[in-house]
């Protein structure tokens, strides 16, 4: 009887210790549990995020540009098109600047992307990527959208009244079997360019258009002097990205009288001169009058005299 009841008391104090145990270790579970939500949710809170994310692109270098408040979390850029899968930038994985370059990545370049900018911790953290901040860009198309800077040219008189004007295509950044390409390169025949020109001293202008890179405008005054200015046209595109920056201006010689090229203080200025020179003349030519007439008039005494 007393074995029994020995027995039983044993049974019942190993249960009370398993229950223990079990509850020990749920006690754990449920603080190592609170401890990763609490480290996970101070690191989102600590993490930058990605913020004013823009893209900036001329002649088809494109980079992906964001701000972030400084800490020693790293960025990595995944972009995607046509809701596709996420591909990793191999240039921008893992960087501390805030800007991407994706010229190379972004091709070809008449499809619409997306990126994603995602806040990573410093190495050896254990945090959970999907708990950490990410921002994405807006969509962004280079074909349709790309800046296209100024373009240089030259102006060539070819006859009076005609003039001919040679354009050089912006180079891009883009390189094909060793040549770096050109916009025209890029655009083929979407590219036209726009030209506004206007005689000197007059200030309506007239714009014309053209489709190749040597352009011939006519009808101009003989002897007058015109300025002009070039920038690239792509009419397929939204108005907002139509045109490209304008050119430096370049005017032709004319032939100008000499009033003409004289500001007005200058023809003030001659004028007084003139003015000063005659006054002096005037003066001496009085001067020289009186004085030859004195000794005439003492002969003319003398002899009435006598």
């Amino acid at each position: 009887m007393l074995a029994a009841l020995f027995h039983r008391f044993s049974s019942a104090r190993k249960e009370v210790k398993r229950c223990n145990m079990q509850a020990l270790w749920a006690k754990a579970l449920y603080l190592g549990v609170c401890m990763s939500a609490w480290m996970v949710t101070d690191a989102d809170e600590h993490a930058p995020k990605a913020e004013n994310v823009r893209w900036v692109s001329l002649d088809f270098k494109t980079i992906l540009m964001w701000t972030a408040s400084p800490s020693d979390y790293t960025f990595t850029v995944k972009y995607s098109w046509d809701d596709g899968d996420w591909m990793a930038s191999p240039n921008c994985i893992g960087i501390s600047e805030t800007e991407c370059d994706l010229s190379i990545d972004l091709e070809p370049i008449t499809r619409t992307f997306t990126a994603d900018i995602q806040t990573e911790p410093e190495s050896d953290s254990d945090y959970d990527l999907e708990e950490l901040p990410h921002t994405y860009s807006p969509p962004f198309n280079p074909y349709k959208q790309s800046e296209i800077s100024a373009a240089e040219f030259s102006v060539e008189v070819v006859e009076e009244g005609k003039v001919s004007l040679i354009i050089k295509d912006p180079l891009t950044s883009f390189h094909k079997y060793g040549k770096q390409l050109t916009v025209r390169d890029v655009l083929k025949n979407d590219l036209q360019y726009k030209i506004s020109y206007y005689k000197s001293g007059n200030t309506g202008k007239k714009d014309i258009l053209s489709n190749s890179n040597r352009a011939e405008v006519s009808g101009l005054d003989a002897g007058q002097s015109y300025c002009f200015m070039v920038a690239a046209f792509i009419p397929s595109r939204s108005k907002a990205y139509q045109q490209g920056a304008w050119s430096i201006q370049q005017c032709t010689p004319g032939q100008k009288n000499v009033l003409q090229e004289l500001s007005l203080g200058a023809l003030v200025g001659g004028l007084f001169v003139v003015l000063v020179i005659l006054i002096i003349i005037i003066t001496v030519t009085v001067l020289c009058c009186r004085r030859r007439s004195r000794p005439s008039q003492t002969y003319q005494t003398s002899s009435t005299i006598v």
